[in-house]
């Protein structure tokens, strides 16, 4: 049962497994975007608490530490612990996200079932991270050992704070490394909670610290801090450049990022029409249209182009918009009044640049951060509501000929996080798969996110990969490892 009220337990600065407060003693306030009220307010971390963090977290991952000298199997069990604790508190997690992000609780409630999947993944991963043997030339011994990097800054976006959280937190843990973590400061709440399970799990002090507060200040300080090893970041476009200077200007850190996009979905001539219109419209739609890899160019073959519009129209125009505590509401609000305001700038563009509003494109209700679900058509390629990431409930479908023309529109922008098509010819299929420049490319289905797949973008949707095997490398340094022998072995 959702807690449609959840108590706030925890609003405080987690550093060495305790929660203290600011060292400026600054607070700022977490609003409810459903009613626009004040949830509570936090402790704001800032460049001095980001330091004494980063001192924690470097003590614990010095040689000799107890997080050092720990058994990778025993890693391991403290990562699945740490699961076991998120799935117990799988409600509360889940309404505090509900609560502060405006997600609606049964989608709140997958995203922390997600996140304990991806725990388990990388709990088991902990022991089975080594490195290699070589014949070299000559009278020698030649092995690779995979190093934990170090410590490592982990920013986290307020779309999906406790999946995501996982992401970074569980390739790092099972790495060895070490973390301060900065939770958005419009969701901070769950990761703030996530310390008191981390603590509760077992783990030393200074391996997990959490650092609320806003980009510009802690943000900025983690990534231009000389002894922070390694940054992944997830959000925008813009601050992904910012981190990526910051590495540069300070000490050549590691990045990893996983920045925006503008997701081609290309719906075939052959595609059953009640599967494909049901498919682009959750791709867009699902948490607000507030998704990374959203389905947000639509590719409609003409053949079908206006059925799949005047079904798409239906189909938006039924879905319930609503309290997200209601277990009938398939969308809640936008998450601030920023994102609502540049939502409803963008919906005005699409209009005067000459896009048909088929429904919505206003504001739903008269309090929170309602929009209503939007549908476009007749979109044309040099519109801003087909180049600019919307990051809300607005699809926008547009018209192809050929497949050739679909796949050479698709990847006709800066972007390239996803894709996905729509077909029932498998070797359709594998063209438009293998050709667009995307990351991940699903067939047939869409937003499909597994603690096994490498997640990641193309060009200025950003670099590396989380989740899956490969999320591992970006938490390692290899190290080669040559000892001369009496003799060739």
């Amino acid at each position: 049962m959702a807690e449609k009220i959840p108590e706030v337990k925890y609003t405080e600065i987690f550093i060495n497994n305790e929660f203290v407060k600011s060292v400026s003693g600054k607070t700022f306030t977490v609003i409810n975007p459903a009613t626009e009220e004040k949830i509570c307010d936090v402790q704001e971390g800032d460049k001095v608490d980001v330091d004494i963090a980063v001192k924690a977290a470097r003590e614990a991952f010095k040689l000799g530490s107890t997080w050092r000298t720990m058994d990778a199997s025993a890693r391991g069990k403290m990562i699945d612990k740490l699961a076991d604790l998120v799935e117990r508190d799988i409600q509360y997690l889940a309404s505090l996200d509900t609560l502060e992000s405006g997600k609606p609780y049964m989608m709140a409630t997958l995203g922390v079932q997600h996140a304990v999947k991806v725990l388990r993944y990388y709990a088991g991963y902990a022991d089975k991270i080594h490195g290699k043997t070589m014949p070299v030339d000559g009278p020698f011994f030649c092995y690779t050992r995979h190093e934990p990097i170090g410590v490592c800054g982990q920013i986290i976006p307020w779309n999906y704070a406790t999946a995501i959280l996982t992401f970074k937190l569980g390739a790092a843990l099972a790495c060895g490394c070490t973390c301060v973590v900065k939770p958005a400061e419009q969701t901070p709440l769950t990761g703030i909670y996530m310390g008191k399970l981390i603590k509760e799990a077992g783990f030393p002090q200074g391996v997990v610290n959490i650092i609320p507060g806003y980009g510009p200040t802690a943000g900025a300080a983690i990534s231009e801090h000389m002894d922070v090893d390694k940054i992944a970041f997830t959000g925008s476009t813009e601050v992904g450049r910012l981190i990526q200077q910051a590495s540069g200007k300070s000490n050549l850190k590691r990045v990893s990022l996983e920045l925006g996009g503008k997701s081609p979905l290309i719906v075939l001539a052959d595609a059953d029409l009640d599967f494909a219109v049901e498919l682009a419209h959750q791709a867009l739609f699902i948490n607000m249209g507030q998704v990374c890899c959203a389905g947000s160019r639509t590719f409609v073959h003409e053949d079908i182009y206006d059925e799949f519009v005047k079904r798409s129209v239906e189909r938006a125009s039924r879905r319930s918009v609503g309290d997200p505590f209601d277990p009938t509401s398939e969308s809640g609000p936008q998450v601030n009044k920023e994102q609502f305001h540049k939502i409803m700038d963008l919906i005005e563009s699409g209009k005067k640049d000459g896009a048909k509003l088929e429904c919505g494109g206003g504001r739903h209700g008269d309090k929170g951060y309602f929009i209503q679900s939007t549908v476009f058509s007749d979109v044309k390629d040099d519109m801003r509501i087909a180049k600019e990431e919307i990051f809300g409930p607005v699809q926008q479908i547009l018209k192809f000929k050929t497949v050739e023309e679909a796949i050479e529109r698709a990847n006709a922008t800066s972007y390239g996080l996803a894709a996905g098509v729509i077909t029932q010819d498998i070797d359709k299929a594998l063209t438009v798969a293998n050709s667009i420049q995307a990351g991940t490319v699903w067939v047939n289905i869409y937003n499909l996110l597994t603690a096994q797949t490498p997640f990641g973008g193309f060009k200025m949707s950003g670099n590396g990969r989380e989740l899956g095997e490969y999320g591992l490398n970006e938490y390692t340094e290899v190290k080669t490892v040559t000892i001369r022998m009496p003799r060739k072995m």
